[in-house]
C-alpha cells in the first residue's frame, strides 16, 4: 500500500511540474460589438442622416445651376484668388483671369465627392476615432469600389461634363498614391481623373498642405467658374494661418471681400466631423454666458 501511494505522489508531482512548462496562451483582444460603439452625433448625421443626403443634393445642384450659366455667359475671370490676394485683407481683391481658356469647376475630393465611410468606422472600432496615417496611407491605396460618393455629385459632373465643363480635383491625398485615388474617385461613378491635368495631390509641389499653388496651376490651364470644399482651406489657404483665432476665421469668411462668393462661385459641403473649428472654446461656440433662467426653473 506504501508503495502505490509513493507512486500516486510522485505522478502527481510529475504532473505538476509539466503543467508549468505548459505555455500561457494571452487571452484574444477584445473587440467592441456595434451595439457597444459610441458613434460621433457629427457622423451620425453626415453619413447616416435623410438631412445631410438632402443637403448635399441641394448643393449639387446649386453648383450646376450655376456653372452651367457661367457657361452661357463666360465670365472674364475665375473665382480663384490672384497671387498676393487674401480674403482676410479689408478691400477689393483681384483673382486670376480666364482668356479663352477651357471652363473647369474645382472640387476637393474627401467629404466633398465622396464619404471615406470604411477607414472613419475602422477608427472609431479600433482606435478610439483618432485618426490612423497607416490605415489613411492603406485606404487611399485600396479604397476603390468602397468609398461612398456624395449624393449629386455624380449627376453633377455629368451635367457639367456634357456642358463642355471639365470638373478637376485639388485635395490633400498623397501625390504617391495617385493611382489609388484615380481609381477610387472612377469607382465611385465620378468620371476619369489624370494626375498633373485634372487631378492635384499634396507633394506636387513645395507647399505642403496648401493647395494655393495647386490652384493657381488649375487657374493657369482653367478658367475655373466654380469652386466646392468642406473646409475654407479649399478656397483660400490664408483661412488657415497658422494662430489664426476661430472667431476672426468666422468673420473673415462671413464678412471679408471674398464672402459675396458663397453660393456665387464657391460652395461649401457639409462636414461636421472634423475642421480646424476643433480648437474651439466655450465662448467662441456659445458666446458669453449673459443669460439665466428664471427663478425655480433651473
Amino acid at each position: 500500500m506504501t508503495r502505490l501511494i509513493l507512486v500516486g505522489v510522485a505522478a502527481l508531482l510529475a504532473s505538476a511540474c509539466a503543467a508549468q512548462t505548459v505555455a500561457v496562451v494571452p487571452e484574444p483582444a477584445v473587440v467592441p460589438t456595434a451595439a457597444a460603439v459610441e458613434i460621433p452625433k457629427s457622423d451620425q448625421w453626415l453619413f447616416g442622416s435623410a438631412e445631410a443626403s438632402a443637403t448635399t443634393v441641394q448643393t449639387f445642384r446649386a453648383i450646376t445651376a450655376f456653372a452651367l450659366e457661367a457657361a452661357r455667359n463666360r465670365p472674364g475671370s475665375s473665382v480663384i484668388l490672384a497671387a498676393g490676394n487674401s480674403p482676410l485683407v479689408p478691400g477689393p481683391v483681384s483673382f486670376m483671369p480666364c482668356g479663352a481658356k477651357p471652363l473647369a469647376v474645382v472640387f476637393d475630393a474627401d467629404e466633398t465627392l465622396i464619404w471615406n465611410i470604411p477607414p472613419t468606422r475602422r477608427n472609431i472600432e479600433h482606435n478610439g476615432g483618432k485618426f490612423d496615417v497607416a490605415v489613411w496611407d492603406s485606404w487611399e491605396k485600396t479604397g476603390a469600389g468602397f468609398a461612398k460618393v456624395i449624393p449629386g455629385a455624380v449627376e453633377a459632373l455629368a451635367a457639367m461634363r456634357a456642358a463642355g465643363i471639365t470638373p478637376v480635383a485639388n485635395t490633400n491625398r498623397a501625390a504617391v498614391n495617385a493611382a489609388g485615388t484615380a481609381a477610387t474617385l472612377k469607382a465611385a461613378g465620378l468620371g476619369d481623373f489624370v494626375h498633373g491635368e485634372t487631378l492635384f495631390l499634396k507633394g506636387d509641389d513645395q507647399e505642403g498642405s496648401s493647395k494655393d499653388g495647386r490652384r493657381a496651376r488649375i487657374a493657369d490651364r482653367f478658367c475655373v467658374i466654380a469652386m466646392a470644399g468642406d473646409q475654407l482651406g479649399d478656397f483660400s489657404q490664408a483661412f488657415n494661418a497658422k494662430g489664426l483665432p476661430t472667431v476672426v476665421r468666422r468673420q473673415a469668411a462671413l464678412s471679408g471681400p471674398t464672402s459675396g462668393l458663397w453660393g456665387r462661385g464657391w460652395f461649401m459641403l457639409p462636414n461636421p466631423s472634423y475642421g480646424p473649428w476643433e480648437t474651439q472654446k466655450l465662448d467662441d461656440v456659445y458666446g458669453p454666458d449673459e443669460w439665466r433662467p428664471a427663478p425655480g426653473a433651473e
